[in-house]
């Protein structure tokens, strides 16, 4: 089964490498908060990173077997390859694959527990429940229109206020603030997934948010994720939240613009496109964010 991709190229497309630069931009944005607040610890903020990262491959495997089991991933499948529907593993061996990253994020997530607590013990649980629910289990929640919501929540508030909670101890208005932009971007790279497969969704019964709105609706919510994302910070420069030189972030927007024009012009599987450029978007908001911290008055 490997002789033609090889063992390790099959297990990198499985976990899908342009993903991970979104489930970077969280950890980064709490750990330039934390920094800016005098209390970064880069030992934490590296586990939080690979923790980070060990639950969007987790959620990746989870996605590639469970959504060929339910028989949404077919031939026509437009987005990158998923390994288990072209036949280079087995459910039973992306299974085991989600399994290990499940356990190596929870080993790691110890650490983060033996230093804050229930309420990281809390998150780390919903995370790991969520990455698998997303598409497994009884109430897939992708298949109900509540992926906007979920993505939000743990690529959002809880990467951006638990990567900061776990190195400060507590948790600040202004922390809760810079939870959203990254929170939108990352949202907006399910949006444009679940555009790019909107008909193929539709017709496998997975009542995506795109599928219920429709296309000019969902072109739209991708418009408004990204708008969010860039007007926040103003608005928390005006509330002195942060230093106007956080308004660096700004250097980002030709991606974010060049991702948006790529959205509303293309279609299918073109659209890969769009969702690399915004991950990119991401991960480029929050570095740039930090770039101002450092250059503050």
């Amino acid at each position: 089964m490997f002789k033609e991709t090889g063992f390790w190229k099959v297990w990198i497309l499985a976990s899908r490498p342009k993903t991970l630069p979104a489930a970077a931009a969280g950890v980064v944005m709490g750990s330039a908060m934390a920094w800016f607040d005098g209390s970064l610890r880069i030992d934490t903020m590296l586990v939080c990173l690979v923790c980070a990262l060990l639950l969007q491959i987790s959620s990746n495997l989870a996605n590639d077997v469970f959504d060929f089991e339910r028989g949404t991933d077919t031939a026509g499948r437009l987005g990158p390859m998923r390994v288990t529907q072209a036949g280079l593993l087995t459910p039973r061996q992306v299974k085991t694959g989600l399994i290990i990253t499940i356990i190596l994020a929870a080993v790691l997530g110890l650490y983060l527990v033996w230093l804050r607590g229930l309420p990281i013990l809390l998150i780390g649980i919903a995370a790991i429940l969520s990455a698998v629910a997303y598409t497994g289990g009884p109430f897939p929640l992708g298949y109900y229109g509540l992926g906007e919501i979920l993505v939000f929540l743990f690529f959002g508030l809880a990467s951006v206020i638990g990567t900061y909670y776990v190195q400060t101890g507590v948790v600040t208005p202004p922390a809760v603030w810079m939870a959203i932009p990254p929170g939108m971007i990352i949202t907006a790279i399910l949006v444009v997934n679940n555009l790019r497969d909107l008909e193929n969704d539709r017709e496998a019964g997975k009542n995506t948010l795109a599928v219920i709105l429709g296309e000019s609706a969902t072109k739209i919510e991708y418009a408004v994720c990204i708008a969010i994302a860039y007007l926040v910070l103003p608005l928390a420069v005006w509330a002195t939240i942060v230093p106007w030189t956080a308004l660096l972030t700004w250097l980002s927007l030709p991606l974010a613009l060049k991702a948006m024009h790529e959205t509303y012009t293309k279609k299918g599987r073109p659209l890969n496109a769009a969702l690399a450029a915004t991950g990119r978007t991401a991960l480029a908001f929050s570095l740039l964010f930090w770039a101002g911290l450092l250059f503050r008055p």
